[in-house]
Parts: structure tokens; sequence; C-alpha cells
């Protein structure tokens, strides 16, 4: 699995609601792509002008796929546009490990 993480914000941003809008239509558009395990955004409770994504892919061949789609291209372009600058981002390679995996 991939696991990806981003963050934005929307703080020195002239319409933090169209932002926030944005990130939701992206994130409901891109859990209905062939292996998105779950995609999210959300707002941080430690300061409020900040979003943060949470994804989870079945593996880069799922993530290759979705950073081709020309939506996910025009969601960048027109997040960019709004915040200024690129949005921040994680990737990381992970495996599943139930709670008996730990013992």
């Amino acid at each position: 699995m991939i696991i990806i993480t981003g963050t934005v914000s929307t703080a020195f941003a002239a319409s933090p609601d169209d932002i926030v809008a944005l990130c939701i239509e992206h994130s409901a558009r891109s859990r209905a792509e062939p292996g998105c395990i779950s995609h999210n955004v959300h707002v941080d409770c430690e300061d409020t002008t900040r979003l943060f994504f949470h994804e989870i892919w079945q593996d880069e061949a799922a993530v290759s796929a979705h950073f081709a789609v020309p939506e996910s291209q025009d969601f960048v372009k027109r997040l960019t546009t709004l915040i200024g600058e690129r949005p921040e981002m994680q990737m990381y390679r992970t495996q599943n490990l139930s709670p008996n995996d730990l013992d």
C-alpha cells in the first residue's frame, strides 16, 4: 500500500471556502478511482487554516494512474493558484500489520 499525506494552508488565501470546496470535490472524485482505498481531507484541530490530506492507495500503479488523471492535474493547478504555492505532500510505502504482529 501507498499512503500519501499532504497539507495546505488557507491562512493567506483570499477565498478559504473555495479551497475547502475544491479539496472536498477532489477527494470525493479520487475515491472513485481504481486502487483508491481511501482519500480524505480534514481541517487541523490545532490550526483551522490548515487542511490535511490522508490517502491510501493499493499500489504504485494506482498512484501513478491517479496523478495522470487530467482532473488531478487540474486540481493541483487550481489549488496552487488559490493558495499561491504547491501543496506539501509526502508518500510512504507500507505493509499491513495486525496487532498480533507486534507481539
